[in-house]
């Protein structure tokens, strides 16, 4: 893996920092494709047979960013630390998931835990490759409490219908189906 600059690093995530402050602002994580080579991957694991993979600018800007951020509309993603490896052109992020829904006493929903984004840097200020983790027992936990107080979006409930309809989701794959390496 080629090494790159420590400042062009920093700039990176900087830039792409402001540019999350942004999208997460208009509702709409979309226009962070932008940040990605054309030949860029974007993937997570959602538990022991299924991964998610989105292969290419438009597959990230259509599916991991538009249709699995749907109904997230309000959510924030704050970052919580971040490291930078310039020798091997990576960076990870630790990041908190949290709701713009309040419950009765004030406090916003907020997924225990924290999650994280792996990505590898190309140059330009590009990613050609990101994957992400976070906790799925957390994250249902949440919307589970969410559901039961009412405090569901309109667009959340739509994705959740979308995911128990048992109709396939693009991007999603059976361990073993992927269309690139996951890690």
């Amino acid at each position: 893996m080629p090494a790159f600059p420590r400042a062009e690093l920093d700039e990176m995530v900087e830039h792409w920092l402001e540019a999350n402050r942004r999208c997460e602002a208009a509702g709409d994580w979309r226009p962070l494709a932008d940040l990605y080579t054309e030949d860029a991957t974007y993937g997570w694991n959602i538990g022991p047979d299924q991964d998610f993979m989105a292969v290419g600018r438009d597959e990230i800007r259509d599916l991991a960013l538009g249709s699995e951020m749907g109904g997230l509309d309000g959510w924030t993603y704050p970052y919580q630390a971040i490291l930078v490896d310039e020798r091997r052109g990576e960076v990870v992020g630790f990041w908190k998931q949290v709701a713009d829904a309040r419950r009765p006493d004030g406090t916003p929903y907020e997924v225990a835990g924290i999650g994280g984004s792996w990505f590898r840097y190309a140059g330009n200020l590009r990613w050609s490759w990101q994957r992400d983790w976070f906790d799925l027992g957390n994250v249902t936990s949440v919307f589970v409490e969410m559901m039961k107080a009412g405090a569901l979006s309109d667009g959340m409930k739509r994705r959740l219908d979308r995911a128990a309809s048992g109709e396939p989701v693009p991007g999603y794959y059976a361990r073993g189906e992927l269309p690139v390496p996951m890690w």
